[in-house]
């Protein structure tokens, strides 16, 4: 199915687009290998995908990951964000037509009632793309979710604060190791029994989906643990290494590694040698409900890290029909 407005034609994605949409993703200005198919398709048996591509004459311009929830059409509820990936040369006016043409679209799908919309954080850009954002604001989208995420601006550090310094030095005195390995299994089980602790959760990847992601981008996805005197893991991250960002996609430690400041000389060194050539070291969100509740223990630890807030926000368009 497609649908054309004056230069612009909007098509669904099927699979003989593949190979053209990570081509796009890859070069746009605010694309990252979340946004690969690769990478959007692991989940594909938990989300019916109808993503689009908006094309100017023969030329692709703007990518949107989708998929319909009811009688919602989401972009994109399976992947951290999933707004409009964009051209360089997609301008403020063509992206207000791309958005006339996405309301046109999903208006002429039965059953759909909203449009939510979730778009990329600045910090993922390489070049300043919120020409979606007042695309957003001229449509009257309503803002839904507000998550509040802790990054560390590289070209401007804050220090640590004495609590995190002072741990990561006992983790020091301990001889804590620092290892980077793709050991998921030990790390799914700490991160596992972490959550089930902490929140009664479950990591929203099981271990062999993150093999396969790993699999498929293994100069993306990092795993780095934290091992004591006996080699054993006490503490570990997985790391989303973007062009722009090392976000921290999990975080787990065992009551041994809290005790020990192991998270601490992890992100110590993570933030200042591993990731210091990063323009941003995102160490993730923490609200509960949306946003509407702040996890204050665990911001108060990020923020110790010197991370300061970034917005992952959620936007609803209501159609009208």
């Amino acid at each position: 199915m497609s649908i054309s407005s004056h230069s612009l034609t909007l098509v669904r994605y099927t699979a003989s687009f593949c190979d053209r949409w990570n081509a796009f993703v890859r070069t746009s200005k605010n694309g990252t290998f979340l946004l690969e198919r690769a990478y959007m398709e692991y989940h594909a048996d938990r989300f019916e995908d109808h993503s689009l591509i908006f094309f100017q004459e023969s030329k692709i311009i703007a990518l949107l990951p989708a998929h319909i929830q009811n009688d919602r059409f989401c972009s994109h509820n399976g992947l951290t964000y999933g707004g409009m990936i964009l051209s360089n040369d997609t301008t403020a006016e063509i992206t207000l037509e791309l958005f006339q043409l996405l309301i046109d679209y999903v208006r002429s799908l039965a059953q759909i009632n909203t449009i939510v919309y979730r778009p990329i954080p600045h910090i993922y850009h390489r070049c300043p793309s919120e020409e979606d954002l007042y695309a957003l604001f001229r449509v009257n989208a309503v803002l839904t979710e507000r998550k509040i995420a802790s990054v560390v601006d590289q070209q401007h550090t804050l220090p640590f604060q004495t609590l995190r310094k002072r741990k990561a030095k006992r983790a020091l005195k301990a001889m804590i190791v620092l290892t980077q390995n793709n050991e998921f299994a030990v790390f799914w089980k700490m991160l596992s029994e972490t959550l089930q602790e902490k929140y009664n959760a479950s990591p929203v990847h099981t271990v062999n989906e993150m093999n396969r992601l790993h699999n498929s981008f293994p100069y993306n996805i990092h795993l780095f643990m934290a091992q004591n005197t006996d080699k054993e893991a006490i503490a570990g991250c997985v790391i989303y290494e973007t062009k722009q960002v090392a976000h921290v996609q999990y975080i787990a430690s065992t009551s041994e590694g809290r005790s020990c400041g192991a998270v601490d000389l992890l992100f110590d060194y993570l933030i200042h040698t591993h990731y210091a050539g990063k323009a941003y070291f995102d160490l993730g969100t923490s609200v509960e409900e949306g946003g509407r509740m702040l996890n204050e223990g665990l911001i108060f630890q990020k923020e110790g890290f010197g991370g300061r807030a970034v917005m992952y926000d959620t936007y609803e368009i209501p159609l009208k029909k």
